[in-house]
């Protein structure tokens, strides 16, 4: 359009937009133009004003073509997406299967097909991307099943804890192992009264420790139909059992799930100890809460145990260790009886982490935050955080804080051979080994975790843990008589 000249009619300029109505408009604005003069003010309004008008419809028409447009691609991005996230869902299963990890994406930036090619969308957009979770080998025992969701490049969503697990019996119960307490005549009552009820009204197949089947049959010959097994069976004792029942404390559970090398049966533990961060179940109710049990489903709490082993420094490869030995709280590695500093040096996945100065280190589960690790000054975790605790134990450091590390790694500490003297480990507080200079701890998740039943779930038992065990932030409370803000 040439500007300079008012001879160009009015009627080339194709106006679309803004709709406008009559011809008394458009004439007027034609006889503006045309009658229009540069030599004074008024002039230059009636040659600017249809030029304006000209320019305000085009940015209207062209804000319509490209509304318009982004509408007819989001659809079919949606289409896209719906029809990617099903073939998503179809070979989920299979891609689990191969590796024990399974990422799926959603992609809106266009599809690929292997009979066709990417479309571009219109306008620019970020770079798809795919995220997936790695492991060490396919013998790996780390096993994660992650949904992650991308939008137009951007992680969405990436769940990595697991959410309140519930157990649904798909088969009736038969068989269920009671484990006790030594030494304790209340326990020992409730274990006798606990066996006739579960026999007489339940019909299940009960197995106990040597000891207390002779406890009880020495109470009576009433109890020869409990089972008992030999030093031989404890391996595959997790193949005959349903259920396990717990009665005591802490120590009770962590004996129960010492005797489990493998897979471990859901586990009921009932409060009779001096102090219980894992049994929220109260025993004066103990028919109505197996009764409950029994008929599921109910709310679990996986615990995770960690797995170690000691080679020695005289081990001709890394694969000749003592163990694997499994514990559900932690491991600690000390000085002993020594009166040196123990030396430590401690490495992640073959990274150097630090060299311990001090009374030693506890590499804890998250069930353990509540016990040993808590008293050295480590956080307290929910059990449900899948992590590895590492805290020192009295550091001669001012600087040395306690570390959560992520589940996947693997921790290997072992005693320097300009140490002054030998370390010892001991695993969940017993079963203490000797580690010499050039003796090395390997410790890792085990893949198999300890279910607990929880009363309530998972959160609130262990809130109510810490509320009546440690009296957690138990203060009196301030007085509403006093100073106050204006």
């Amino acid at each position: 359009m040439n500007w300079r000249g008012p001879a160009i009619s009015f009627w080339n300029i194709k106006i679309v937009g803004i709709p406008l109505s009559g011809y008394n408009f458009y004439e007027k604005l034609e006889s503006w133009w045309t009658q229009s003069s540069l030599c004074n003010a008024m002039g230059m309004i009636r040659f600017m004003l249809p030029c304006l008008f000209c320019l305000e419809n085009c940015k209207e028409r062209d804000r319509k073509i490209s509304e318009e447009q982004s509408h007819r691609e989001n659809n079919g991005d949606d289409e896209r997406t719906e029809n990617l996230a099903s073939r998503s869902n179809e070979q989920s299963e299979q891609c689990c299967g191969s590796n024990g990890i399974c990422s799926h994406e959603v992609l809106r930036d266009g599809d690929r097909d292997s009979a066709s090619k990417v479309v571009p969308n219109k306008c620019a957009r970020k770079a798809s991307f795919k995220l997936s979770w790695c492991c060490k080998g396919d013998q790996s025992d780390q096993h994660k099943h992650d949904i992650v969701s991308f939008e137009r490049g951007n992680i969405t969503t990436a769940e990595r804890s697991s959410k309140q697990i519930s157990l649904k019996w798909e088969s009736q119960p038969q068989t269920v192992i009671i484990l006790t307490k030594p030494n304790s005549t209340s326990v020992r009552i409730l274990c006798a009264e606990m066996v006739r009820w579960l026999r007489e009204q339940k019909k299940l197949d009960i197995y106990v420790e040597p000891r207390v089947r002779a406890e009880l049959l020495t109470e009576s010959s009433y109890y020869n139909f409990v089972h008992t097994w030999k030093e031989t069976e404890i391996m595959l004792l997790h193949t005959k059992v349903d259920l396990v029942v717990t009665l005591g404390g802490d120590g009770t559970v962590l004996w129960a799930a010492s005797m489990f090398k493998g897979p471990v049966p859901p586990v009921v533990p009932f409060s009779l100890g001096s102090l219980g961060f894992m049994t929220p179940f109260h025993s004066e109710r103990y028919q109505e809460y197996l009764d409950s049990i029994l008929k599921g489903p109910i709310s679990i709490t996986l615990r995770h145990r960690l797995q170690c082993h000691v080679i020695r420094e005289a081990a001709k490869n890394e694969y000749e260790t003592e163990g694997p030995i499994l514990v559900l709280n932690e491991v600690t590695i000390d000085r002993g009886i020594s009166s040196y500093l123990t030396n430590l040096e401690c490495y992640c996945d073959n990274s150097f982490v630090t060299c311990v100065q001090g009374d030693g280190l506890i590499l804890s589960t998250t069930s353990g935050s509540t016990a040993y690790s808590l008293a050295a000054g480590g956080s307290m975790v929910h059990p449900q955080v899948p992590g590895i605790l590492f805290t020192p134990i009295c550091p001669h450091s001012l600087s040395f804080r306690p570390l959560i590390l992520p589940e996947h790694v693997t921790l290997r500490v072992q005693v320097p051979f300009n140490s002054r003297s030998h370390a010892w480990a001991s695993f969940d507080g017993k079963d203490r080994k000797r580690l010499a200079a050039g003796d090395a701890l390997v410790c890792s998740m085990a893949p198999w975790p300890v279910p607990t039943a929880c009363q309530v779930d998972s959160t609130s038992d262990f809130l109510n843990s810490i509320h009546d065990g440690l009296h957690w932030n138990l203060r009196k409370t301030q007085s509403f008589d006093g100073p106050r803000d204006a």
